[in-house]
């Protein structure tokens, strides 16, 4: 008789959520930033979330690393993150938006700069 398979978890995500499909905050995204607020973790709270409150005991992490570490889906941990953020057990941030790009033209010019100082 053969074990379980390496790497899947032993209970379905759905489970892990109570059978809750959709975040409660919709707003939270895959690069929504997660932390602990420092409430006092109440009892009887389902294993996964406290698993959730665990990982993020360390600091802040992303949605999809706290995904990774607890190996769920990133939808799962979108519904735990939501559920212990509406119990204020939970902060939770927006991604930080990627950098604007720079002018190519303003690279030009400074590169043009650094070389003429390189040859003076």
């Amino acid at each position: 008789m053969t074990g379980r398979p390496a790497g899947r978890p032993l209970v379905p995500a759905y489970l892990s959520t109570g059978g809750v499909a959709r975040p409660s905050r919709p707003q939270l995204e895959r690069l929504s930033v997660l932390a602990r607020s420092g409430e006092p973790v109440p009892p009887g709270l389902p294993a996964a979330e406290l698993a959730l409150l665990d990982a993020l005991e360390g600091g802040s992490l992303a949605v999809v690393e706290a995904a990774a570490l607890l190996r769920l889906p990133v939808s799962a941990v979108r519904v735990l993150a939501a559920g212990l953020a509406d119990r204020e057990l939970v902060l939770t941030r927006a991604p930080i938006p990627p950098a604007e790009r720079f002018d190519p033209d303003l690279l030009k010019r400074v590169a043009d700069g650094l070389r003429a100082l390189k040859h003076t």
